[in-house]
């Protein structure tokens, strides 16, 4: 009579297992928006500290996973230099980030080693994404509403993903890249993401309703395609997470990878509708 019964009750249990990350995930996420709205709020130097800080954490996890080791003292030195690369955005723009971030790839090139080509790679790509960030909150309060349109449409994304693919599951959007991410969690985030992007745009911005969610939408997607690519990447290096530092998320690539390539969008989107002192303007005014 008991063998009918296992199954269901193994069931149970998987289930059970499923959501016993949840609560960690929660709280670890309301840190993380409160710490990210007041650093948006007050902008400046202390913007550019937890923006530096948080990508040099990053890039952390980036060194040890492309070279395979244990953190070495030029590993080290790259570090800082990611974190001061971010700082020297408000003094000296994208100039001071980009001569910054190029001292660090000159020196990971030189001292080669295990993955050099990852490094410096790793090294351009982050600091790209320092200087969009730091461009798009900018010195004024349209900065601090544009990164929180940008947050809402990618959290959002990330979450109902999350919540629709466990609860619904169905066919694997990639399992070869990542065997937990479903079509259900893709299309849920799509929705969700481009929903509460568009309400956040009409309370923040006076441009068209449509506008918001033509960006919404495709902000939600690109967000997704950081996520693959970050999936894919780790797939190639053999890991499941960059790090452990988050509890219930993993470490900071798992968090900032939707972001990347959203933000790199509205940076050039802002570029070219309006011009490199005024990015969030170019993304809010139409």
């Amino acid at each position: 009579m008991s063998q009918p019964e296992e199954p269901v009750a193994q069931t149970q249990t998987e289930r059970r297992n499923i959501w016993a990350d949840l609560r960690p995930r929660l709280l670890s996420a309301l840190v993380l928006v409160i710490l990210t709205v007041g650093a948006l709020y007050f902008g400046s130097y202390l913007f550019a500290l937890v923006v530096g800080a948080v990508f040099a954490g990053a890039y952390r996890e980036w060194e040890t996973m492309v070279t395979r080791a244990p953190l070495s003292s030029v590993g080290m030195v790259l570090i800082g230099l990611v974190g001061l690369s971010a700082l020297a955005f408000p003094a000296f723009g994208i100039v001071g980030v980009a001569t910054v971030i190029a001292v660090a790839a000159g020196i990971a090139v030189a001292f080669g080693g295990e993955g050099v080509w990852w490094r410096a790679s790793g090294l351009a790509f982050f600091g790209l994404v320092i200087m969009a960030v730091l461009a798009m909150r900018g010195t004024g309060t349209a900065g601090m509403f544009a990164g929180i349109y940008l947050g809402i449409v990618v959290w959002t994304t990330d979450s109902a993903a999350f919540f629709t693919g466990r609860q619904i599951g169905g066919e694997k959007l990639a399992p070869d890249i990542s065997p937990s991410k479903t079509w259900s969690g893709a299309l849920g985030g799509l929705a969700l993401g481009t929903t509460c992007g568009t309400i956040a745009w009409i309370l923040i911005s006076p441009s068209a309703w449509w506008v918001g969610l033509l960006l919404s939408a495709i902000i939600s997607l690109l967000g997704q395609l950081g996520d693959l690519s970050e999936s894919a990447i780790k797939r190639h290096f053999r890991i499941k997470d960059s790090g452990d530092i988050i509890p219930g998320h993993g470490g900071l690539m798992d968090r900032l990878d939707s972001l990347t390539f959203g933000v790199l969008f509205v940076f050039v989107l802002g570029l070219i509708h309006a011009d490199l002192a005024n990015v969030a303007a170019g993304l809010l005014y139409w």
